[in-house]
């Protein structure tokens, strides 16, 4: 069955809901309860279940730039993990509202891609506006997987 716009919407809806359920877990529960919950929205949103994953998150460099396990990417969200010791834990920086604007998007049967700009506002109401692509693939289930997430800060020229 064919992606949908609309499904596209919810995607990135549904991810940003994420983002601040990982942030308000730290809070309430400490490292190991945003691990709990990352990992729930790594396996229920992204297809580290179908092979590798093109994540090249905002905030990464060096050897480690990219995230293509589900172990990567985990890091990636909550810090925390020897083997990433820059990571920083980026879900777990006081997220509470998320929003995106889209630039364009493409689908092609089971498979789209998004760009565009991810707002996210943090508790303190410090705003970080982020470049954003998302590659979406529907699973055997029917479910959107993101099998491709890149991200960047805004062009400072």
């Amino acid at each position: 069955m064919p992606i949908t716009e609309a499904e596209l919407d919810a995607a990135r809806v549904a991810w940003g809901d994420a983002l601040i359920e990982i942030a308000k877990a730290y809070e309430e529960g400490g490292i190991t309860s945003a691990r709990e919950v990352a990992g729930g929205v790594l396996d229920a949103a992204y297809g580290y279940n179908m092979g590798p994953v093109l994540f090249k998150p905002t905030l990464s460099g060096g050897e480690k730039t990219f995230r293509p396990t589900r172990k990567g990417g985990l890091s990636y969200f909550v810090g925390h993990d020897d083997d990433y010791p820059k990571d920083g834990g980026f879900g777990i920086k006081g997220w509470r509202h998320v929003t995106s604007e889209t630039s364009a998007s493409f689908i092609e049967g089971d498979v789209a891609m998004w760009m565009g700009w991810v707002i996210m506002t943090d508790k303190d109401g410090n705003v970080t506006k982020v470049d954003k692509s998302f590659g979406y693939k529907k699973d055997a289930e029917g479910t959107l997987r993101i099998v491709l997430h890149h991200s960047s800060l805004p062009f400072a020229g």
